[in-house]
């Protein structure tokens, strides 16, 4: 499922338009991003966690030049989903094995 897939399931689900759907998914996307980049977690009762994690510092290989490269410490964004989603997701008959060659044939 692609954004605009959710923004048309969402639309004809509720009624309401798809650019204040689409409005209304970029605010909150840039909301997440903002809060995110200012080091606060959000968390959402029955969904999940958008949540920072912090990489230690390692040694990674430049593998073109045969050289070890220091990769400093740094911060990721990471989601968890809740017990409830995954439970949700865990129970469900309807999932299907995803196909390997979808992501290659859309760029």
């Amino acid at each position: 499922m692609r954004k605009a897939d959710l923004i048309n399931q969402i639309s004809d689900k509720t009624g309401i338009p798809k650019v204040d759907v689409l409005v209304t998914l970029e605010t909150m996307f840039k909301s997440v991003k903002n809060a995110l980049a200012a080091g606060e977690n959000i968390y959402i009762r029955g969904f999940g966690s958008f949540i920072i994690k912090k990489r230690a510092a390692k040694i990674g290989r430049n593998i073109k030049k045969n050289i070890a490269v220091e990769i400093p410490e740094h911060f990721i964004p990471a989601f968890k989903p809740a017990k409830e989603f995954m439970l949700e997701i865990k129970s469900s008959k309807n999932i299907k094995e995803p196909n390997e060659n979808e992501d290659d044939s859309e760029e």
